[in-house]
Parts: C-alpha cells; sequence; structure tokens
C-alpha cells in the first residue's frame, strides 16, 4: 500500500469503517513504515480531541438558575418610562419635518441647471469632433496605411 492511499484512508482506519482485508493492510503499512505511523499517532490525537469536544459536560443546575431568573424578571415588572409628550407629539412631527426634507431635496435634485448646462453642451460639441474622426477616415483605410 502507498504512503499517499493510507493518508486519503487513515480516518475511516482510525474509526475502523473500513472493510477488514483493507484494514490488515493499512496494519501492515504502519509497522512497515514509521512516518505513515507517526501521521497516524498524530490523527489518532486529534480524532480524541475532537470526541472529548464534542460532548460537552452538562451542568444539572442550569434549567434551575435559569427558571429562577425568569421568574424573577417577571415578579420585578421592570418599567420603561416613555414620555407621552415625545410619543404623541415630538415624534410625529419629527417625521413629518423629514418627510418634507426628503421631498424638497429629492425635487432640486431633480430639476436642470440652467446656467451650466450651455458650457458643457458649448465644451462637448468642441471636443466630439476630435474624438470621432471615423466620419474623416474610414476604419479601412486606416488599416490598409
Amino acid at each position: 500500500m502507498k504512503c499517499k492511499t493510507l493518508h486519503k484512508k487513515i480516518i475511516f482506519f482510525l474509526e475502523e469503517e473500513l472493510p477488514a482485508d483493507e484494514m490488515e493492510q493499512m496494519k501492515y503499512h504502519l509497522s512497515v513504515c514509521n512516518d505513515c505511523n507517526a501521521f497516524a499517532e498524530e490523527m489518532a490525537k486529534m480524532l480524541a480531541v475532537l470526541q472529548t469536544e464534542k460532548a460537552p459536560s452538562v451542568n444539572p443546575f442550569f434549567y434551575t438558575r435559569l427558571k429562577a431568573k425568569i421568574e424573577n424578571l417577571s415578579n420585578s415588572k421592570i418599567r420603561y418610562n416613555k414620555n407621552p409628550f415625545f410619543v404623541k407629539i415630538l415624534q410625529p412631527a419629527l417625521f413629518s419635518v423629514l418627510l418634507i426634507a426628503g421631498i424638497y431635496s429629492g425635487i432640486k435634485i431633480g430639476q436642470p441647471i440652467s446656467d451650466r448646462t450651455s458650457y458643457y453642451v458649448d465644451s462637448e460639441q468642441e471636443i466630439i469632433p476630435y474624438l470621432n474622426e471615423m466620419k474623416n477616415e474610414t476604419i479601412e483605410l486606416f488599416l490598409m496605411e
């Protein structure tokens, strides 16, 4: 058996999920090859750590403590001091002001600027003939030269 094959199947070997003949081949290779044996030992250690981390210890008093805290919270009746003036008057007023400001800024953004548009159109028309020389010289003539 090659070392690469063993490395691919080492986890199945450690969990004893391979057929009996492959298990025997793996055991023989591990007894012969020191590098693969060291690799198998490291993998066994890692799998052992993973197995211990899979099942954490359960605290038997967790449920009783949680239940007691929930009962204490429900008995203490925590009150939030909500100011009715803020809730009934200032909150709708603030919302209305923000809504009006948003509509106003949207209208202003949507309107064209008449002073600057003439400058941009003039400068574009000056540049366009230099960018578009296709009318003066066709691509065929350019490629033939």
